[in-house]
């Protein structure tokens, strides 16, 4: 099927099946991206889980690619989707000439059949994960500022203690980098990556963004990047929250429904909220230096190594804030989005 070999093409040119699922979603609409979905599912049913690595397994279930059907896959689309066999010809024949145009992209996981690691390096334990998203869920849901202020400040706490005590562990490890990709909204992107950026930066990482497909490519520690597509997703809700809120108490016509505003506001959430997680010396981790302080070296090193390697050519992209009103409101949001760096403890209760 000439649809099977396109995305394997894909997989050769850096793309996962989460971003091919995205741009897809983005480009060409629900039709394309369901029969894409069940492509991505026909090109990796083939290889055995053990030679499929984690994340990739991860994305397949989260973007829902499992082989449903039986017989010739164009045939079963078009029965499940209630549509006619010229429609579904159709419909492949666009996703077959989009896929194609698709440029490569550095690529960042083992392809599925390839011999994998005898050890892959593990993110967020589990048990902390649960607790984080836990924590971060509560902290979108609750109307209560105060509330979302303690809650956000725990998750950033947990996440980052949790980082340096692993970062401790694995001293005798040798250092290594990888990356992921962030996908964000299309509207007010470039505004949403910088948010995306200082969070990165805090985390010890750092960060692309390719604004002609809306995603922010990160490159650090695996800990590290799970903490940093958590925090800032979530940090981005709150901001986008706390946005539309300003607008809907004022009137119409108003400058805080504008878009001049919007931009502002997100730039200056974005700004606060990197001052905010510089570290100070009252919020050093209780870690002795002499155990911690070389691991990150060597940390740094990897990461340095390995986006030089992936992004040769990248240029410092500037942000224009047209709206001192929004401006102002968006530094009090990103004070109300307290992520806790006064705090140096965390419990487990």
């Amino acid at each position: 099927m000439e649809l099977v070999k396109a995305v394997d093409g894909l997989w050769q040119r850096g793309w996962l099946p989460y971003d091919v699922r995205e741009i897809v979603s983005r480009s060409l609409g629900e039709s394309a991206t369901s029969l894409a979905v069940d492509v991505i599912a026909l090109s990796c049913s083939s290889h055995p889980e053990s030679t499929v690595h984690p994340r990739w397994r991860r994305q397949l279930e989260e973007i829902g690619a499992s082989v449903w059907w039986e017989g010739p896959l164009l045939e079963a689309w078009a029965t499940r989707h209630i549509e006619t066999p010229a429609y579904a010809a159709r419909t492949a024949d666009d996703l077959l000439k989009f896929l194609g145009r698709l440029p490569t992209l550095p690529r960042i996981l083992p392809l599925p059949g390839d011999r994998l690691m005898s050890a892959v390096r593990a993110g967020l334990d589990p048990k902390v994960l649960n607790r984080v998203r836990g924590l971060l869920a509560k902290a979108e849901s609750t109307s209560f500022p105060e509330e979302a202020e303690a809650l956000s400040a725990k998750a950033q706490e947990l996440m980052n203690r949790h980082a340096l005590e692993r970062a401790v562990l694995d001293a005798d490890q040798p250092a290594t980098a990888t990356s992921r990709r962030v996908w964000l909204d299309k509207s007010y992107f470039k505004e949403k990556s910088q948010l995306v950026h200082v969070v990165a930066s805090a985390f010890r990482s750092r960060a692309v963004a390719y604004d002609g497909f809306g995603f922010v490519a990160l490159v650090g520690d695996e800990v590290d990047l799970e903490s940093i597509e958590l925090l800032s997703t979530s940090l981005l809700v709150q901001a986008t929250r706390a946005m539309v809120a300003v607008g809907g108490r004022a009137g119409k016509g108003s400058e805080a429904r504008s878009r001049p505003f919007r931009k502002s506001f997100l730039v200056a959430f974005a700004s606060r909220i990197g001052e905010r997680l510089e570290p100070t010396p009252d919020t050093a981790p209780d870690i002795p230096d002499e155990r911690l302080l070389p691991v990150l070296a060597e940390r740094k090193k990897a990461v340095d190594t390995l986006f030089e390697e992936m992004f040769t050519h990248t240029r410092t992209s500037r942000v224009t804030v047209r709206s001192a009103a929004g401006w102002g409101a968006g530094r009090a949001a990103a004070d109300a989005a307290d992520i806790g760096t006064g705090r140096n403890s965390v419990t487990s209760g």
